[in-house]
């Protein structure tokens, strides 16, 4: 029983898991061998409404709200957290599009990513400063009816495989801090943008690169929020991304353990199962707690979400303790395989693709943070 799932998220989510298990799944290593997102996949989870389902209908969307959200993007991930990242992108852009842009330019971008037809990036993170993301140095200068970029961002999460990108640069004086940023639409076409790919460690067929603007020209009405203050209103959309993140992990600890759970019962040493053994099924029920608990918390701040109530330290507790729990458990599972698990194969590569979400995102340090000031106050907790 669980409070936050009703009847029809939980059949929503057998739906899904269906779809993952035989669709998803088989491409999990070959996708991380080749490096290439499927486009034909990611167009049949737009058709039967995979993809940012809690957009408004008039917004390409279903209306189904950020839990509904939440169990569909759980379900792709058990199968593969790279192919996750389609509906984690997609929900965090298609919010910011929806709630920040001029409705004649977003809603054929909406269309599409919905649809399945078009991946969107986010490019906030530069070469100089992650963790300190309002001291941006990427230059955004109005001039006309159009705004001009030059700078570069760096570990974009489908930098070069993403149709159009939301970029934050700098609009007001280099001290404004966040309030000097302003947030725009960018089509990836547009002339004077150039990509690059990084070879990284997990998350491959999604991949990380960085986007190089060079006197790139975009029409005024792409901006999204208001100028000088696209930081402040724009990240408000994060909270909603960090709890998914949180699922998203979490997703692929939970089927790490029932994996290692049924290998526990049947792979036998010393005349008995290895699940006689304490040594073996107490750490995996220290994990098995603690992955329950915490995805309770990313679907209890999803709710919170939905019932308009604040949920900014609750999105910022999913993200610090989400990756890092379940790194360990995928850890602890892998161990119990042996060198089954150490092997190339599905349990490794959880481990790989999970342990970026520490570094990208928001560090676990800036999350203890945002907690610390909600519970202390922003003055006695300045930085």
């Amino acid at each position: 029983m669980n409070p936050y799932i009703d009847e029809d998220l939980a059949t929503l989510g057998e739906h899904v898991r269906r779809f993952a298990d035989g669709r998803v799944a088989p491409g999990f290593l070959e996708r991380d061998q080749s490096r290439v997102l499927d486009r034909g996949l990611m167009r049949e989870m737009g058709q039967l409404g995979f993809i940012a389902p809690e957009l408004p209908e008039a917004f390409g969307g279903q209306g189904m709200g950020s839990l509904a959200a939440g169990v569909i993007h759980e379900e792709i991930a058990r199968a593969d957290l790279s192919i996750s990242y389609i509906n984690l992108l997609a929900s965090l852009n298609g919010q910011i599009l929806s709630h920040h842009g001029k409705p004649e330019v977003v809603k054929p971008w909406l269309a599409k990513l919905t649809q399945g037809e078009a991946l969107f990036a986010i490019a906030l993170t530069e070469p100089r400063g992650g963790s300190d993301a309002a001291n941006l140095q990427l230059r955004v200068e109005r001039i006309g009816d159009h705004y001009v970029i030059n700078g570069e961002k760096t570990s974009i999460s489908a930098a070069d495989q993403a149709d159009a990108i939301v970029v934050f640069g700098r609009t007001g004086k280099p001290e404004s801090g966040a309030h000097g940023v302003t947030a725009l639409l960018v089509p990836s076409d547009m002339p004077g943008l150039t990509r690059s790919r990084f070879n990284c460690h997990g998350q491959r067929a999604i991949g990380r690169g960085s986007l190089f603007f060079e006197n790139v020209r975009i029409p005024v009405d792409h901006r999204l929020g208001d100028e000088n203050k696209g930081f402040v209103q724009v990240m408000q959309g994060f909270d909603f991304s960090r709890a998914l993140i949180g699922l998203q992990v979490l997703a692929v600890a939970r089927v790490a353990l029932e994996e290692t759970w049924a290998y526990v019962t049947e792979r036998e040493a010393f005349g008995k199962p290895l699940s006689a053994f304490q040594g073996v099924t107490h750490p995996l029920a220290d994990f098995e707690t603690q992955v329950t608990a915490a995805r309770l918390l990313c679907l209890q701040t999803l709710w919170l979400k939905d019932k308009g109530a604040p949920h900014s330290s609750e999105a910022a507790m999913c993200k610090w303790w989400g990756p890092k729990l379940a790194y360990d458990a995928v850890h602890q599972c892998l161990l119990m395989f042996g060198h089954g698990g150490y092997d190339r194969g599905p349990m490794e590569q959880r481990l790989r693709d999970i342990l970026g979400f520490q570094i990208g995102d928001g560090t676990a340090q800036i999350m203890k943070t945002i907690v610390a000031r909600a519970k202390a106050g922003r003055g006695a907790v300045p930085s």
